[in-house]
């Protein structure tokens, strides 16, 4: 049923509004754009641009009088301060609902890994009494002057992934193995009723990269290498949050969608997060823009700009591709919000102040963090300045206010008195959990059945191995509960199921026998073995990767499976990854090769395919196709379907099923071809800090990033100093009255394995101004709390004082102390309790150092 408008009411809302409202933004860091060769080459071409190549699409949400004459009373009677609050959002752990009242902000949201009162478990309760507060606080006239209702953003991305309970669903790399749009599409509809359960409005939803190097670390959010998976699916999900246009749309059980990220964020060189998309106007249409196709046609009210730049221009500053074809040639009328602080990245901008991206065609400025303040007040600034036209600031409010109208939020019952809002049975509802079971099904790619081993018999001994075997948050990926979906256990999971369980349940109710040991020992022979292993979660940039092999460096489940080939067991290993990985010795040393990409929740999924059923019958058979293709070495990252030079170990469609004879041998090539013979030197700090790397200060608890030539900190003192040109070195001066510790880190993790393998050293200019009167420990941090640390207080007594010499120490230290060289967050930290003051220079990793290095580690 079509949702009807109460325009009586909306026309007499205007009159509701008169007052000032004083609104700021908020920041995340900001990650400096690529600049790619060639860009300045076709700079003039691609500011020019082609609009010819665009089409004028057809959107099934159409325009109403009643609703724009709404919109048009509203802009006569709205303030400047009403207008710009309407465009800005700033982030639950930066805002109170005073502040909403105060100033009447358009939106707001929750990142990932962000909850109600800050904690992890808080109830659905928790999520409503939140949403209503900040509801109430936004239709409150008495501060602002307006009862314009605000919205809640939230990044629903496979399922409502922030909350406790929820249905988590395969992340988008699966369902583009299930290659089902009907499914897509009721997976959507069920994520939009458990959001709606909790009374948010709006949904970060869907992601339509088209990835084209599989090193991104947003790889997994992506369907398919092929764009035309990629442009069915984004109106499948857009129709799912939704609601079809001619049926239920934005009805009571429907939340609003946005197409993300636009534009070209699949492309970056070298599968950079955020870095630059170089390719040709006509390939930005023809691969990546094709979701858009698919999601604005099908009606989505909201699109986010991305991160990454096209051609050396970041996108949020991008005039032709968000106005001139997005908004003016696609014909999109709904907004364009921001992703998170990524105005802070366009040219001349700061988190606080981007007068750019307003002018280039950004509606909503998402700003996380303390910079909303600030953004509310100099976007004000700049419209009374000129620098900003009223035209623009009433384009923008005009199209949040058309997406609200649209939605019904004015009225529609506030947030605690919503259809389904409290209704905690909806929250990872059987009906839902049979859906994503169902999705998990059909995601599964069977790459290698030797003897047709698979399915198992039920009744048989069963060793069920590997860390990831009974471990919910590992299946389920990053966005789980968490950001980064680590830290999780699985009680953080209620009513979810491991691949353990699931297994378990099916064996012992045939009459066999599940043994659970994730390291592969065990008493007694099993019949055979199921080893369940892959990546550990992440999201976004933390998943970066210098190439595609699995372990690298440190080959722990492939160890597993060789033991237990040794015994004669025959191996079945399920392979838990965001991405296509080199796994040729891990599928060497399998029997039965399952590709399960990033499950979610419901782990039976997988029981249900593998093992027949009691009479020894398929339950079902394996329907996942590979919706990307499988590299053949670690360096094959950008192989794609099309290629004019394709030739990956297994295309894109390849998906064995039970009647299907196995094509894999098993001596795949294990040489990895990956020559570290001639890796250049990392340098970190040679006179200013090379990219990604950033100095901060902690003391006291508190952390300061160094953004001058000299900052002091509690126990610290930073100031640059002359080594053998100006400011070409760094002097740290540590008074004693704390503990106190200056790091060097990067926004993402690195993967700096390669260096481990080149035998390389850490290798740094200092000079002891001051020795220190207790102990100093050089460290390295990598992600998930892990890291290590090294005792140099000797090497800095025993230095001559005042005099510039070389410490270098071999990475292996480092390593034995705990340091993952795949994950590296922090390269280089000196933390000490005492008095010490030191001068630092030229900080590297060295490559075939090691044995050369002042301190080693035999």
């Amino acid at each position: 049923m079509k949702k009807s408008l109460n325009t009586n009411r909306l026309h007499m809302l205007p009159i509701l509004i008169g007052g000032l409202c004083v609104l700021s933004g908020c920041n995340k860091q900001e990650v400096s754009a690529n600049n790619s060769q060639g860009a300045v080459a076709k700079k003039a071409e691609h500011e020019q641009g082609d609009l010819s190549l665009w089409p004028t699409l057809k959107s099934k949400v159409v325009k109403t009088p009643e609703i724009e004459n709404t919109i048009a009373q509203f802009l006569k009677t709205m303030t400047l301060e009403q207008k710009v609050a309407q465009m800005i959002q700033p982030e639950i752990r930066d805002i109170t609902a005073a502040d909403m009242r105060k100033y009447g902000f358009g939106s707001y949201l929750n990142g990932g890994g962000s909850f109600p009162n800050a904690n992890k478990h808080a109830t659905p309760a928790d999520w409503i009494t939140l949403a209503e507060s900040m509801y109430q606080a936004s239709v409150d006239d008495s501060i602002d002057g307006s009862k314009i209702p605000t919205m809640w953003g939230t990044d629903a991305v496979h399922g409502h992934n922030n909350v406790i309970g929820a249905t988590l669903f395969p992340h988008n790399i699966g369902l583009g193995a299930a290659n089902n749009p009907a499914l897509i599409e009721r997976i959507a509809a069920a994520t939009a009723i458990e959001v709606m359960a909790t009374g948010i409005d709006w949904v970060f939803a869907p992601t339509v990269a088209v990835v084209r190097d599989d090193r991104w670390g947003r790889t997994y959010e992506g369907y398919s290498e092929d764009p035309a998976i990629v442009r069915e699916y984004s109106a499948a999900i857009v129709n799912g949050l939704q609601g079809r246009a001619d049926e239920d749309f934005l009805s009571d059980k429907r939340v609003i969608s946005t197409v993300k990220h636009f534009l070209g964020d699949g492309g970056t060189v070298d599968g950079d997060d955020q870095g630059d998309n170089i390719d040709s106007e006509e390939t930005l249409y023809n691969i990546h823009a094709q979701g858009y196709i698919g999601g604005l046609t099908a009606g989505s009210q909201s699109v986010m700009a991305s991160f990454n730049s096209w051609n050396g221009k970041k996108n949020h500053g991008n005039k032709y591709l968000l106005t001139d074809v997005l908004k003016t040639k696609m014909g999109f009328d709904g907004f364009v919000v921001g992703d998170w602080n990524g105005h802070g990245q366009v040219a001349g901008c700061t988190n606080e102040s981007c007068p750019q991206a307003v002018n280039a065609g950004l509606d909503i400025f998402m700003v996380p963090t303390g910079a909303w303040k600030p953004l509310y007040e100099n976007t004000i600034k700049q419209v009374k300045a000129g620098t900003i036209t009223m035209a623009r600031i009433d384009d923008a409010v005009a199209r949040i206010l058309r997406v609200k109208l649209r939605a019904g939020l004015f009225d529609k019952p506030s947030p605690a008195n919503r259809k389904y809002s409290g209704k905690l049975e909806l929250i990872g509802a059987p009906a839902h959990r049979d859906i994503a079971r169902q999705a998990v099904q059909e995601s599964l790619v069977l790459l290698k059945n030797n003897n047709h081993l698979l399915p198992l018999n039920p009744s048989s001994n069963i060793l069920i191995a590997g860390d990831a075997a009974d471990n919910i948050g590992k299946q389920s990926g990053g966005w789980s509960i968490t950001w980064q979906g680590t830290n999780n256990q699985n009680a953080d999971f209620p009513g979810a199921t491991s691949i353990y369980a699931g297994l378990k349940t099916q064996i012992e109710a045939a009459g066999g026998n599940a043994i659970l040991s994730p390291t592969g020992e065990f008493n007694t022979k099993p019949d055979v073995a199921i080893v369940v292993f892959g990546e550990k979660p992440y999201a976004e940039g933390h998943g970066d990767k210098d190439n595609l092999e699995f372990e690298r460096n440190n080959k722990r489940s492939l160890k597993i499976l060789k033991t237990l080939k040794q015994q004669g067991i025959a191996v079945v290993s399920v392979f838990i990854s965001g991405r296509p990985m080199w796994v040729n010795s891990e599928l060497n040393a399998s029997d039965a090769f399952v590709a399960a990409w990033l499950p979610g929740t419901e782990g039976q999924g997988i029981a249900d395919v593998l093992l027949a059923d009691a009479s020894g019958q398929v339950q079902y058979d394996f329907k996942g196709k590979l919706s990307f293709s499988w590299p053949k070495s670690p360096l094959q990252t950008a192989v794609n379907k099309g290629d004019a030079d394709y030739s990956p170990l297994l295309p894109y469609g390849f998906g064995l099923t039970y009647k299907d004879e196995s094509t894999l041998g098993n001596n795949l090539n294990e040489d990895s071809g990956v020559d570290i013979s001639n890796l250049a030197p990392l340098s970190i700090f040679n006179g200013s800090f090379k990219t990604p790397w950033r100095l901060f200060l902690n003391s006291n608890s508190e952390q300061h990033q160094v953004a001058s030539n000299s900052v002091k900190l509690g126990g610290i003192t930073y100031r640059t100093e002359d080594k053998a040109i100006q400011e070409d070195a760094m002097q740290f001066n540590f008074d004693g009255t704390a503990a106190s510790y200056i790091e060097i880190n990067s926004n993402f993790t690195e993967d700096k394995v390669a260096y481990i393998e080149a035998n390389s050293a850490l290798s740094f200019s200092y000079k002891v101004n001051q020795i220190p009167s207790s102990q100093t420990y050089l460290a390295m941090k990598c992600e998930q709390g892990c890291g290590g640390e090294l005792d140099i207080t000797n090497e800095l007594k025993n230095a001559d004082l005042n005099t510039w010499q070389t410490m270098s120490i071999d990475l292996t230290c480092f390593a034995k102390k705990g340091v993952d060289f795949a994950r590296v967050t922090s390269p280089f930290i000196i933390k000490t309790t005492g008095e010490l003051s030191v001068s630092v220079a030229d900080i590297s990793f060295e490559p075939q150092s090691a044995k050369s290095a002042v301190i080693k580690c035999e």
